[in-house]
């Protein structure tokens, strides 16, 4: 039996669909929910433990303590399926050649470099490389009528992205950081699948920040509704019809232009000038489960077979489905809640620091209005457990 080694920040969902195919299957992942499978080959960096806090995400994390601990499984394995957290940049010419997906992401994961190759195709955002926050300013005052975002060069999830004004009080790390322009707007996505040959779109969706509940400046990413309807795009648009088709147009486009294999995905914003290309997601996106509570498919069966050159059947949406992460609104100590719609819960009894996730909520229905109400009731209900289980501050 093949080996299938999975590896990044959280492995659940993909553990889930993987143990229904025919491998023998590793993990390794910074997170271990407590509704995470328990298999034979299996390594966590976090170690969960009652009355022990789960630290702060952005402080801990860091990919090569998962290639670290990852040793043995690279050179045991087959394949290997970088998830969200790790690049195949991370990995040896060796173990590269063990990955099923997009191996070749220099072009991808640098945003300034993605922005030249794509800025005379594609309707984007004006972007600058910048080293240091006294520059940023500098290009930010040659455009007054130009609003910027600063965000890393290399990262994802909407983290450490802040919009610029005249408060030079910006914290700016080490390191290179794109300068964009901001694009106020309708946040889209597009899940796609791509083989040597031949790329289709399986579905676009509904891409939820921090910013579309709260009205505030975050851009952290909370979660997904999909397909994209008149109903789940919860705007006022034109025609939806003409929208998902510009995605599938310019997602099947890019997904050839950088060589996309397997499943991938493409960020948009939509507003009154048009479609804007944000970045590429070069590996399996948060849109999994959705996709598979939607259509009614494996998602890694269906990854792994693009990947050596068969794109399934796409078959046509048969529910709404709604992601959403939330994010803990104080310090407070895990206590269990009955609830069939949520996952990636911690274990009983440790602590979830102010602001970090907490679990997701994810769920299906035929009728959008019932699944939005279904959704924000649990919402309710995991906030009110929350302040109930709070704790002081550290």
């Amino acid at each position: 039996m093949e080996k299938l080694l999975l590896i990044g920040i959280d492995t659940r969902s993909m553990l889930n669909s993987a143990l229904k195919l025919d491998y023998e299957i590793f993990s390794t992942s910074y997170f271990s929910s407590s509704d995470t499978p328990q298999i034979k080959n299996q390594k966590i960096i976090l170690n969960e433990q009652e009355n022990q806090s789960c630290g702060i995400f952005e402080d801990q994390f860091n990919s090569a303590n998962i290639l670290e601990i990852s040793k043995d499984y690279l050179d045991d394995v087959d394949y290997i399926i970088p998830i969200s957290g790790i690049s195949p940049s991370d990995f040896s010419n060796k173990h590269k050649k063990k990955i099923l997906g997009t191996k070749d992401v220099e072009n991808i994961e640098d945003k300034y470099r993605f922005y030249k190759k794509i800025k005379d195709e594609f309707l984007t955002p004006k972007s600058f490389n910048v080293t240091d926050i006294d520059e940023a300013f500098e290009i930010s005052e040659n455009y007054e009528d130009i609003q910027f975002i600063l965000k890393p060069l290399q990262g994802s999830g909407g983290y450490d992205i802040n919009l610029i004004d005249n408060e030079k009080e910006l914290q700016f790390n080490d390191g290179e950081f794109i300068l964009q322009e901001y694009i106020p707007g309708i946040s889209l996505s597009s899940s796609l699948l791509a083989s040597k040959n031949d790329a289709k779109t399986i579905i676009n969706t509904r891409l939820l920040t921090q910013h579309d509940f709260e009205k505030n400046n975050s851009f952290i990413y909370v979660g997904n509704i999909l397909p994209l309807t008149n109903e789940s795009v919860m705007a006022d648009v034109r025609d939806i019809d003409e929208i998902n088709s510009e995605m599938e147009i310019a997602s099947e486009k890019l997904a050839q232009k950088f060589n996309l294999i397997g499943s991938n995905g493409v960020d948009y914003i939509l507003n009154e000038n048009g479609l804007y290309v944000i970045e590429i997601n070069p590996r399996i996106q948060g849109t999994f489960e959705c996709v598979e509570k939607s259509l009614g498919i494996n998602m890694l069966d269906a990854h792994i077979k693009a990947c050596q050159g068969e794109i399934i059947e796409i078959p046509k949406p048969k529910y709404y489905s709604y992601k959403k992460i939330i994010y803990s609104p104080n310090r407070n100590k895990f206590e269990k809640i009955d609830l069939n719609n949520i996952y990636d819960l911690p274990h009983i009894g440790s602590i979830t620091e102010k602001s970090e996730p907490l679990l997701t909520i994810i769920d299906k229905d035929s009728d959008f209005e019932k699944l939005y109400e279904k959704v924000e009731l649990t919402t309710q209900k995991v906030q009110k457990a929350a302040r109930k289980s709070q704790l002081g501050v550290k």
